[in-house]
């Protein structure tokens, strides 16, 4: 039940339609009674600033859940960024503060790293490829990182955007050997599509999965359903994968503790959560 003391969680980006954070929160919420929820917010691009600044205006707001295409942009709109926040070049997270103040942080990456860590997959010295560098590839190989990889090949069809990311992690895990430029997926112990690739009907697979070894670990960042195209064909290949949701599962105990809402396990969020597809 919303009323006059409901705080807010804004969930902002665009589009909406593939948005599953509200089906996981608000059960949550209601089961805990939890005076609060969480809200999706189509913003495109050239309103998003402006669209930011208003929100925070509102006296019942006590954050927002930032996805694509906004994250990059949040770290320059905000006061503070948290260090997972400057390492990714990212935010998927806005705190208000008592003192008015918008404080930025990132969960994607361990999110990410906790799912894959959960499912068995050893990271230390392993051999990573990412496709993406924007705000959630770059949160992901920042955490990959810290997990403790070997080697990261990164991969973006803007390059720049790749080059960036590898200066970022190189300055901050200087013994990490980060390459760029290629999405060959041969060879590795995981590979990630950390790009839309997958949310349209008809969009290419963002790997040429004849290239995949069987023993390759496959996660896909994309919710639009749970098996993308990119999942069903490394099943196939016998392939363990990772679903979109698991990240969402994975982070959402540390956005709880983020806005003040206490803490919960993975497990306790699935048993209530409403996903579609």
């Amino acid at each position: 039940m919303i009323d006059g003391k409901t705080l807010l969680i804004a969930h902002l980006g665009f589009p909406t339609e593939s948005f599953k954070a509200p089906m996981i929160y608000n059960p949550w919420f209601e089961q805990q009674g939890i005076n609060a929820v969480v809200v999706p917010m189509g913003v495109k691009p050239e309103n998003y600033a402006s669209t930011l600044a208003s929100l925070f205006k509102m006296s019942n707001i006590r954050g927002a859940l930032v996805t694509m295409p906004h994250k990059v942009t949040t770290v320059g709109l905000v006061d503070e960024v948290s260090p997972a926040g400057r390492i990714a070049g990212a935010c998927n997270a806005i705190l208000l503060r008592p003192d008015g103040t918008l404080l930025g942080d990132q969960f994607d990456g361990a999110g990410f790293v906790r799912g894959v860590q959960r499912k068995g997959l050893q990271l230390d010295g392993a051999r990573v490829l990412v496709s993406g560098s924007g705000g959630v590839g770059s949160a992901i190989a920042a955490s990959l990182a810290a997990a403790g990889v070997g080697e990261m090949q990164l991969f973006d069809t803007n390059t720049a955007s790749a080059q960036a990311l590898a200066g970022r992690l190189q300055e901050h895990y200087p013994k990490l050997q980060v390459r760029i430029g290629s999405n060959d997926p041969a060879g590795y112990d995981l590979v990630v599509n950390a790009t839309p690739l997958g949310m349209q009907d008809g969009d290419p697979l963002p790997f040429d999965v004849s290239r995949i070894a069987p023993q390759t670990f496959v996660g896909d960042v994309v919710m639009k359903q749970e098996i993308t195209p990119l999942l069903a064909a490394a099943q196939a290949k016998g392939c363990r994968i990772q679903v979109g949701t698991d990240m969402l599962f994975e982070m959402i105990p540390a956005y709880l503790e983020f806005f003040g809402f206490g803490t919960a396990s993975p497990e306790q969020l699935r048993a209530v959560a409403k996903i579609k597809y």
